[in-house]
């Protein structure tokens, strides 16, 4: 028997490797808004187009741990 409407959604898990002192305050409003606000953590997000635009404007704090 097929499982009908279930679709299995792409996650993205990252992690703060830089620190947000001395940057833009959108930067650090886009940390917060990934789930992350200190060296070290991790959160793991869906795969979205607007997920990887924030990813994007802080790749250089950020680190893509793993997709799935």
């Amino acid at each position: 028997m097929a499982t009908m409407g279930v679709t299995t959604r792409k996650t993205l898990k990252i992690k703060q490797v830089g620190s947000p002192i001395r940057r833009r305050h959108d930067q650090r409003e886009t940390l917060i808004g990934l789930g992350l606000n200190r060296i070290g953590r991790v959160s793991e997000l869906e795969d979205t187009p607007s997920a990887r635009g924030m990813i994007a404007k802080v790749a250089h704090l950020v680190r893509v741990v793993e997709e799935r």
